[in-house]
């Protein structure tokens, strides 16, 4: 039988040391380990808790040892994180089954020697009634709040700095737990209405999104992949930040429209069937796996008018004049921190590196818009040096370019700042990832 807190020691330790993705992590570990039911709930429980108390689950071994992190062996070390996290945030597990089981693990992983270490450690921390001290919040509140919502203090100096108190502890608060299932309704295929009834006979929980018209949230999915209405081609799971961008594109039938930086190809399918799988739209990405997904994702879709390719777009192209532009640049990604947890630990998030790249693919695809033509510049991030500053300095050495005033409801999107042309939804405020959107017209 699998032993679920094994398998997320596992996985974190994949996370940790080879970077990967928690999620891909989580899904191999299970499978290899076949684990299912209960267990692989608790093993989900144990990982995605960790990551999103890991800055705080620190603060507080070190509390209660004299050794620094940096000389505890990573298993060690995520072993005691998933101790404190079990005593200290997780009610159903008894303290003495929290302490008995991380010492049990541990020599079960042939770390005997650290054994009477986490015993030492975690027996200290219920001893002492779970009590642990938190930075001063008057002196450094920066500090406070990214050891209470385990946020890097720069991210968190970051956001303070650019969108103030109340809208910082919003976006915080709204990092815990996980994301409800976002799908865009195949309207080559279906309707909301129809998808949505289909979905509940199921078993399957569905909910209408306000303000975008064929999104739906999804609840009891287990493995969305197996659902039938997957196998037919009736969705594709997009968050409804992406889903709107591509509304707020435009792109109509009959259209030339060329989605740069495309993979795995969620936009191109939404833009596809707001053009009723009229007119082309060239999908290109850097690498032939993605551009397979890309072909993939359309096939079971029934999309026809997508034809993707491998491209660099910072490169020269041979690309006749197209009626849209999506410009959907890499980023540092710190508006889906709560779909990838580990984002917040990566020791280099290219926060001074990125603006610039981002700038030059932008001004590298503007190359191929026509006159009167609509260029949309996107990414899923929070960070006014990769969206605002952008946008700004794009305008400003672009004299052939104007802002495309952008027109949203304010009770379903959170518009920051006063550009016409941009708009940054925060995840608190409609549901969606973090997300920024800007437009420009071709004079």
């Amino acid at each position: 039988m699998a032993n679920p807190r094994k398998s997320a020691l596992k996985i974190l330790i994949k996370i940790e040391k080879d970077g990967a993705y928690s999620n891909i992590a989580l899904n191999n570990q299970l499978k290899e380990d076949n684990t299912t039911g209960v267990d692989a709930s608790f093993c989900s429980a144990l990982v995605y808790g960790v990551l999103e108390r890991k800055i705080l689950l620190d603060y507080i071994i070190r509390q209660y040892t004299n050794l620094r992190l940096k000389k505890i062996e990573t298993p060690v070390l995520n072993i005691l994180r998933m101790g404190i996290l079990q005593i200290a945030f997780m009610d159903k597990v008894p303290e003495s089954a929290a302490v008995n089981e991380s010492v049990k693990l541990a020599k079960g992983m042939r770390l005997n020697k650290a054994s009477g270490f986490i015993n030492g450690v975690l027996r200290s921390f219920v001893r002492a009634g779970c009590a642990y001290k938190l930075p001063d919040k008057n002196s450094d509140r920066a500090m406070y709040y990214s050891v209470y919502y385990s946020m890097p203090k720069d991210i968190v100096n970051l956001w303070l700095n650019a969108y103030g108190e109340e809208n910082t502890l919003s976006i915080l608060e709204n990092l815990a737990g996980r994301p409800p299932v976002s799908v865009r309704v195949n309207t080559l295929k279906t309707t909301a209405s129809k998808l949505k009834e289909s979905f509940e006979k199921s078993g399957i929980g569905a909910q209408r999104v306000q303000g975008v018209d064929n999104a739906l949230l999804l609840s009891h999915t287990g493995a969305i992949e197996n659902t039938s209405q997957y196998k037919q081609g009736l969705f594709h799971v997009q968050d409804t930040a992406s889903q709107l961008c591509c509304e707020l594109l435009a792109p109509k039938e009959n259209m030339l429209v060329y989605d740069f930086c495309s993979a795995p190809g969620g936009k191109a399918f939404t833009m596809a069937e707001l053009m009723n799988n009229k007119g082309t739209i060239k999908a290109f990405d850097m690498y032939e796996h993605k551009v397979k997904l890309i072909n993939n994702g359309a096939y079971r879709l029934g999309i026809e008018n997508i034809k993707a390719a491998v491209a660099n777009a910072l490169e020269d192209k041979d690309l006749p004049e197209a009626d849209r532009i999506l410009c959907d640049v890499p980023c540092s990604g710190l508006g889906i921190i709560r779909r990838k947890l580990e984002i917040r630990y990566k020791q280099d998030l290219g926060l001074d590196t990125l603006p610039q790249l981002q700038y030059d693919i932008l001004c590298s695809c503007a190359k191929h818009l026509k006159s009167g033509g609509i260029l949309a510049y996107s990414t899923c991030t929070l960070n006014p040096d990769e969206n605002e500053n952008n946008v700004k300095r794009f305008l400003r050495e672009h004299s052939q370019f104007q802002p495309l005033k952008i027109s949203i409801k304010d009770d379903i999107i959170n518009k920051i700042g006063n550009m016409d042309n941009a708009v940054t939804l925060l995840p608190q405020k409609n549901g969606s990832d973090g997300f920024f959107i800007s437009l420009f017209i071709k004079r």
